[in-house]
């Protein structure tokens, strides 16, 4: 499988049924998953890669499994994504990583990566992070990314009312 996005150390390629496996050691988990205050069930997990094969039709990407280059092992998900904001579609991007990747440097090392695609790809002016404020490590990445807070908004997860912060970066800063 050919890699869409591709860095020193990982490559993003779309997700497969075959994924199942690899994912649920991360999005089950949910010292992994806290920001969303749950973690995925099977039927959430196939669900999810199911989504983003629509995403990948829909908006041309979404979240790809991140492979680790030396190891050939699927150690998260991540990529560029088309965030939906009251009703107003936003280019951005996404992060989730197993606990064995944390602090390693390759959310973002994947961010860069993700943002410059779109940059170089998709009429994108602007590129965004849905991130909780309590995800301290998440907006540590988006700080890195040279993103800055905008604003912030409430979000609807399963019925339950949930703030994120909205930090951006533009094309031309």
């Amino acid at each position: 499988m050919q890699y869409i996005i591709e860095t020193k150390r990982l490559g993003l390629r779309e997700l497969q049924q075959e994924d199942f496996g690899a994912l649920c050691t991360f999005l089950q988990d949910i010292q992994v998953m806290y920001a969303w205050e749950y973690a995925f069930s099977d039927e959430q997990v196939h669900g999810f890669i199911t989504n983003q094969q629509k995403r990948y039709q829909a908006d041309g990407f979404g979240y790809y499994a991140a492979v680790e280059k030396v190891s050939g092992k699927v150690i998260g998900c991540m990529g560029p994504l088309m965030e939906q904001i009251d009703g107003e579609k936003f280019y951005g991007i996404g992060y989730i990583l197993g606990k064995e990747a944390w602090g390693k440097g390759y959310a973002t090392e994947a961010g860069e990566a993700s943002i410059q695609y779109l940059f170089e790809n998709y009429p994108a002016e602007k590129v965004i992070a849905e991130i909780r404020p309590e995800n301290k490590a998440s907006v540590r990445v988006a700080e890195r990314l040279g993103m800055k807070k905008e604003s912030q908004f409430i979000k609807m997860v399963n019925g339950k009312q949930m703030p994120h912060a909205i930090y951006a970066r533009y094309a031309k800063q």
